[in-house]
């Protein structure tokens, strides 16, 4: 049985970036404790180890596939495996394995101790239990915490610090140190990152939701570092006050972990569900009050325009469009020119759709085909199609038209999956008068297809005219009556700008003053 399961493979991404990703991809701060309580379980009292440890693996399996698609993160507490005794350490495994891919390990064991004890409970959470992350306490200083983020697991493991937890006897001792250790932490980060050049932080920190207080001093002293907030629902913790004082200003960065809330629902999955969508809610008032909220960018969107500008598909300067009007930033998808250029472009089309109305969920979307018109949308479909499903596991139809039609062969224009009957997703690059998606709509809806939404790479965001309060891009989504999903807008090259330091101010002010003058809502 050993022998035919598979190995959770260690992947590129460190535990952080891995975390960050998954939270970007699904939109969520949740992670889920998986917190076997032996009275939680159906056994008896006279049960023995065996039969608690396969109650035990039931009952966290059964956790899994009713919310891994609003989990950031699974957060096995060791203990509950480690008291069932040798059995304990198999069980354990097993839960962790059954943990889809993609979904980041936080094993909860609150080690801490130095020298060769350390490096070998490193090696038994990350190499024989396959965990990607670990808790840890640091009062023994960096020698208890570097053999889990340095050496072998450079760039790959990573640790959430205790530093102001939840239970009310954490006040004995952490209230007077919790933001030494919290600003140590960024040093011990920065200290154990500074052989792999990488400038993502290696170390988060517990901080409970009990306190708000020390929830907002931590981020203070560490404002780069995740937080891991337990203390929401059964031990009392306020969301909202916990999100407002923990979140950074675009309303990411802290976890939010619950076990019992979810374990001891009768609907795991809707009650995962429904933690997910008011951690959202309290996210976005955080957004709101920073008045951040009409530049927030993500992290598939940085990308995006990081490699745009590489390939020079975007350009900042002063450029004449046909309109007339004289734009700070000039956009030519032609000259995604490349095999490597195509496969990242696909890969932010898929991002943005999962992140859009498009999605109902992790591996769902609302469409059946793409449809790319010709001749750009051709390859752009293609891509999408091929990056949905490497990406997020979902397989579509691909479709598209020829200008004109053959008379040979399979003959017609359209050639690729049958569209009738089926919701269909048109991708293109732009919408400047938005003549030929209209044109696609109507080409579909002639053969009973069902036109659902339409995914464009750069939504310019700005009034056909001074006089026109709505773009290009609304006006197709108004008179079609479906949504128009981008990867990025106006709204996003400003945040970009405003955020990046890499550009000359006068830059920033002209896109400014342009968005302020063109742009709409």
């Amino acid at each position: 049985e050993k022998a035919a399961r598979k190995i959770r493979q260690r992947r590129i991404m460190s535990f952080f970036q891995q975390i960050t990703s998954r939270s970007e991809n699904i939109n969520s701060l949740l992670c889920v404790g998986l917190d076997p309580h032996r009275k939680e379980l159906s056994v008896s009292d006279s049960a023995t180890d065996e039969e608690v440890a396969a109650a035990a693996l039931a009952f966290c399996k059964k956790i899994i596939d009713a919310t891994h698609e609003y989990a950031v993160a699974y957060k096995p507490n060791a203990a509950f495996f480690e008291c069932l005794g040798a059995k304990g350490h198999d069980t354990l495994l097993s839960v962790i394995r059954h943990i889809p891919e993609g979904i980041p390990v936080l094993l909860d064991c609150k080690r801490g101790d130095i020298g060769s004890t350390a490096a070998a409970y490193a090696v038994a959470s990350y190499d024989k239990l396959e965990a990607h992350g670990v808790t840890l306490s640091p009062l023994m200083g960096y020698d208890s915490v570097e053999p889990f983020v340095t050496g072998d697991y450079a760039g790959k493991g990573g640790a959430f610090l205790l530093c102001k937890t939840s239970n009310p006897g954490s006040n004995e001792l952490l209230s007077d140190c919790f933001e030494k250790i919290a600003g140590l932490a960024q040093e011990w980060s920065d200290r154990a990152n500074s052989g792999t050049g990488s400038d993502v932080p290696c170390l988060g920190l517990v901080v409970g939701a009990t306190d708000a207080d020390a929830l907002r001093r931590a981020r203070a002293a560490a404002p780069n570092l995740w937080l891991l907030s337990p203390g929401v629902g059964a031990q009392g913790g306020d969301l909202d006050a916990a999100c407002a004082a923990g979140l950074t200003k675009a309303g990411s960065g802290m976890l939010v972990p619950v076990s019992r809330g979810i374990s001891r629902a009768e609907d795991h999955g809707v009650a995962a569900k429904e933690l997910r969508d008011n951690i959202n809610a309290a996210r976005a008032k955080v957004v709101a009050a920073s008045g951040e909220v009409s530049n927030a960018i993500e992290g598939f969107q940085t990308e995006f325009i990081q490699f745009a500008l590489v390939q020079g598909v975007l350009k900042f300067g002063t450029f004449t469009l046909k309109s007339g009007r004289e734009s700070p930033y000039f956009f030519n998808a032609g000259l995604f020119d490349s095999g490597a250029a195509l496969f990242k472009l696909g890969k932010a089309y898929a991002a943005s759709i999962m992140k859009s109305e498009l999605a109902v969920g992790r591996g769902e979307v609302k469409f059946e085909v793409i449809f790319g018109p010709a001749y750009k949308g051709i390859s752009l479909g293609a891509i999408v199609a091929a990056a949905l499903y490497s990406d997020f596991g979902v397989d579509v139809g691909f479709a598209y038209n020829r200008k004109e039609a053959k008379d040979h062969g399979e003959g017609g224009k359209l050639v690729g999956a049958d569209m009738k009957g089926k919701k269909v997703l048109v991708v293109d690059d732009v919408i400047s008068a938005g003549t030929a998606i209209r044109e696609s709509h109507e080409m579909l809806t002639k053969i009973e297809a069902i036109p659902v939404g339409v995914s464009i790479a750069l939504d310019r965001a700005e009034k056909r005219a001074l006089d026109d309060p709505v773009s290009a891009v609304q006006a197709v989504a108004r008179d079609l009556n479906i949504p128009v999903v981008s990867i990025v807008g106006l709204k996003q090259l400003f945040g970009f700008l405003s955020s990046s330091g890499e550009f000359d101010a006068s830059i920033l002010e002209a896109v400014k003053a342009y968005r302020a003058q063109y742009g709409v809502d």
